[in-house]
């Protein structure tokens, strides 16, 4: 069966962004940046709300881009190859606001546990991840994730989004991996323990 993954940048303190809305504490960074690409070639297919698919439509046009709008450090060729990876990447969006979507992006016809439901029973291959805070507290208190994948960096921002789901539930988990990067950014894979 595929495995629902959920996994972001987040501080120390659990805030995928701080209290101003920002996230100028995870700069791009060459390294976890390949990380992230190799992560995003074992996805099947990427599940997200509204306002992450809004923030990573970039990545929709980076390839025509001739400025790497502030990823001058993470190297165009390492760009462009994330970019062609996400463009072809299926994507459900789950937004009562949009009518529409672009690329291999689709609205979702049902709640996110039929939407991964219907993933789990059909054909693919690699995980079925899950983008955005919203969405994954959704799928933590429905019991659908399998797997968080945090990369935490070395900073307490005081508030913001936090990154886990806020619910009244114990969740026991198993380490899976763990990595610590040059610039000090630590690795964390856990899968949920059934």
């Amino acid at each position: 069966m595929r495995s629902v993954t959920y996994s972001m940048s987040v501080s120390l303190d659990g805030y995928i962004v701080g209290p101003d809305g920002g996230f100028d504490w995870t700069p791009p960074d060459e390294e976890i940046f390949r990380f992230a690409t190799d992560e995003i070639r074992q996805v099947g297919v990427h599940l997200l709300g509204r306002r992450l698919y809004e923030a990573m439509l970039y990545w929709e046009t980076a390839d025509r881009s001739p400025s790497l709008d502030g990823l001058a450090a993470v190297g165009r060729h390492s760009v462009l190859e994330f970019a062609a990876l996400w463009k072809a990447l299926p994507k459900v969006v789950f937004s009562t606001t949009l009518s529409a979507v672009q690329g291999h992006a689709r609205l979702a016809s049902g709640s996110l546990a039929e939407e991964i439901e219907r993933l789990r029973a059909g054909p693919g291959k690699g995980d079925i991840a899950i983008g955005g805070a919203t969405l994954a507290a959704e799928a933590a208190a429905s019991d659908l994730i399998d797997e968080y994948r945090v990369r935490v960096h070395p900073v307490l921002v005081g508030g913001g989004i936090p990154f886990f789901p806020r619910h009244e539930r114990r969740v026991d988990l198993e380490l899976v991996e763990t990595r610590t990067f040059r610039s000090r950014v630590v690795y964390l894979r856990y899968r949920v323990a059934r």
